[in-house]
This record gives C-alpha cells, sequence and structure tokens, in this order.
C-alpha cells in the first residue's frame, strides 16, 4: 500500500512539475541534439556529432549519385518435352531475342552532363546505356574508357546534374570515417553504408560479375564500408560529403573487406579527358593479363612477367603479333616484374600515345623481340 502511494505521489509531483514548466531545462539532456552549439566571444562555435556530420555529407553528395543501366538483346535457350516420345526425351528450343534493361552499377556526376564510373561497368561496347538520377533516366551517348584505371567518363543526352565535389586523396589516414553510396545488387539505390578506411596503398585484381575478366589495379583504398555487386562506379565520401575514392571491388574470399580507387586519379583523368577534347587520350597496348611473379616463374619454369591472358582485336599488341600464353618480360628496356613496383601496367602508365616500344616476349620457351607503337584505347 505504501509503494502504491509513493508511486501516485511521484506521477503527479512529475506532471505538476511538467504543466509549470520546472523540467523544461533538463530537456537537452533526454533529446541530446546532434549539433552542439558553443559562445566564444562574440562568435558561436557548432560542434558536429558524428551522426550529424554523416547524414549532413549523405545530403550533400546524394543528389551527384546515379545508377547505370544496361539496354542489351539476348536469346533465351531451353529444352522442350516431346511429348510424342516415350521415353520422354528432351529437345533444344530456341526462343526469340529479347530486350533486357537491368541496373549494373552506379555513378557519380562530374558535370552537367557527365558521370565518373568503373570502365568494368560499362565495358559491353554493344550494348545501351543508361544513367538514372533523382528518378529521371537519361541516355548516354557518349563513352570514354581508361584503359589503366578501371575507369570511364559518360556523357548523357542532357544537362541535367549536379557535379559532386571532388576531395583530396593524398592525405588520407586509417581509421578515417568514409561513407559508400551506390546501388548494391543491381536494385537497392541510393544505399549508404558507412566504415573506417582500412587500408591504403593496397594492389587488387578488380572486375564484374557481370563480366567475365578482371584487371590490375595499385595503390587503391581498403574499406570496412559495405560494397556489394552493383556499388562499382560509387562514390567514397569522407565526413565532409566530398569523393575520395570510387568503389571498385569487394574481396570475395571474406567479409567487410572492400576496395576503392583514390578520388586524385579521377582528378587526373578529367584533366586528360578535358585536354583532348572530350576523349581520353591514354597509351593502349590492348591486353588483359596476369602477373608472373619470382616464386611463381621458379616453380613454373617461365620467366617473371605479364603472362597474356587475351588480346584485344585490332589493338597494338595484335599488330605487333602478340599471342595469349606469351610472356612479356621487358618492356622498353625495362624488366618486367611480378610485384607492385614494376608492372606492366605501371610502365605503360609512364608512356605517351603514339611511342615506339620494343617489347621481349617468352613464347613456349623461345625469347622473341616485337615493337608496338602505343595507341589510345577509343
Amino acid at each position: 500500500m505504501r509503494r502504491l502511494l509513493a508511486l501516485i505521489l511521484i506521477i503527479g509531483f512529475g506532471y505538476w512539475g511538467y504543466k509549470n514548466g520546472y523540467f523544461k531545462d533538463a530537456a537537452p539532456y533526454f533529446n541530446k541534439p546532434s549539433t552542439v552549439t558553443l559562445q566564444e566571444g562574440k562568435e558561436k562555435i557548432t560542434v558536429l556529432t558524428e551522426e550529424s556530420a554523416i547524414i549532413q555529407a549523405i545530403d550533400k553528395a546524394l543528389p551527384s549519385v546515379v545508377t547505370v543501366s544496361i539496354t542489351q538483346t539476348q536469346s533465351q535457350r531451353g529444352f522442350q518435352i516431346n511429348p510424342f516420345d516415350p521415353f520422354g526425351s528432351l529437345r533444344r528450343q530456341q526462343e526469340a531475342p529479347e530486350t533486357v534493361d537491368r541496373n549494373i552499377g552506379s555513378g557519380f556526376a562530374i558535370g552537367e552532363d557527365l558521370v565518373v564510373t568503373n570502365k568494368h561497368v560499362v565495358g559491353n561496347t554493344d550494348a545501351e546505356y543508361h544513367v538514372i538520377a533523382n528518378d529521371t533516366t537519361y541516355t548516354v551517348t557518349q563513352i570514354s574508357r581508361d584503359p589503366l584505371n578501371d575507369l570511364a567518363i559518360l556523357r548523357i543526352n542532357k544537362k541535367a546534374l549536379k557535379a559532386i565535389t571532388l576531395g583530396n586523396s593524398d592525405n588520407l589516414k586509417l581509421g578515417q570515417i568514409v561513407i559508400a553510396i551506390g546501388t548494391p545488387l543491381g536494385e537497392f539505390t541510393n544505399t549508404v553504408t558507412t566504415g573506417i578506411i582500412s587500408g591504403l596503398g593496397r594492389g587488387i585484381t578488380a572486375g564484374s560479375p557481370f563480366e567475365g575478366f578482371v584487371e590490375r589495379l595499385d595503390n587503391v583504398i581498403q574499406t570496412d564500408a559495405a560494397i556489394n555487386p552493383g556499388n562499382s562506379g560509387g562514390p567514397l565520401l569522407n565526413s565532409q560529403g566530398e569523393v575520395i575514392g570510387i568503389n571498385t571491388a569487394v574481396s570475395s574470399e571474406s567479409q567487410n573487406i572492400g576496395f576503392a580507387i583514390p578520388v586524385n586519379v579521377v582528378r587526373e583523368l578529367v584533366e586528360n579527358f578535358n585536354a583532348g577534347g572530350g576523349k581520353i587520350l591514354r597509351p593502349f597496348i590492348g591486353v588483359r593479363y596476369q602477373m608472373v611473379s619470382r616464386q611463381a616463374a621458379i616453380l613454373n619454369s617461365v620467366p617473371e612477367g605479364a603472362f597474356i591472358v587475351e588480346v584485344v582485336k585490332n589493338s597494338p599488341a595484335q599488330k605487333a603479333d602478340i599471342q595469349p600464353e606469351d610472356i612479356i618480360t621487358d618492356f622498353d628496356g625495362q624488366k618486367v616484374r611480378g610485384n607492385d613496383e614494376e608492372t606492366l601496367q605501371k610502365l605503360i602508365a609512364k608512356k605517351k600515345v603514339g611511342d615506339k616500344i620494343e617489347v621481349k616476349l617468352w613464347r613456349n620457351g623461345t625469347l622473341l623481340n616485337k615493337t608496338l607503337v602505343l595507341d589510345t584505347f577509343e
């Protein structure tokens, strides 16, 4: 009985105090704001909490983030049961081709009609691409691909986009808060995940589940912010809402390990694009390759270098008679090594379009000399 009377008194006192405004000064402690304003002399200083900073960064960048979709014609194949066959055998059935639309990646605007994404997102040169921004779909009229850094610049059919703010990736720190935005699995648009920078200067192979190849990327950012297929090409932001990287790949062998290309690579690419009159002028030899390390070379009785997986049709490599399964050992007088310092990609990046290059390669136990002229990717 005493406990009941005490409870009634407490509730009554609390209600009376609330009605008379005695607890209004305590409200901030029960409803803590996301920003705190301090008075220092005549100036007011606003201190952001982590949650508030992340929300403001997202609000700043989100209008510039886009989804990349593909339109392509596919033929459906299947099997049909023959009802007149007592043994129920199957026969192959060829259905009429159909046009398929699907979201395959992400990107962000760098101009009113320009979008940056990954090259592997728009790697199919026979397909049509679209950009979806703020619930509006635009047609991609031009694609400029960078053969060295898995990047591409898309031009759309209307000047309607808001350019995102590019940050600086030279001074990134381990543990720095980052935010990833994109369309994971090609379905969940404007998905936001957060994490930290887990590593810097990583070397990885990047690719796409929508395509069948990977390529070597160096000096990338590692993060534990969730990055899934479909996030490729989307921005990795700092807490100020500035792009510091381009989400590119996720490790298939472990969890919470994603990678992004540093944004300063994009800055240099945009300068190259503008200097080339709206075209990326990168030296290109036209091969897909895998590096053979010294240890792997010893184990397989082959030389260290770049093992050629594929040669692009009509490329400088094909014109120089470079073939799949060749191993490039020397590029313009420099050894091609299987470490992160002297990869074939880095040696190519030091050259210019039009340079004549002497290449040494190993083919079935024989060393050969070839000469090629570097061309552009387009």
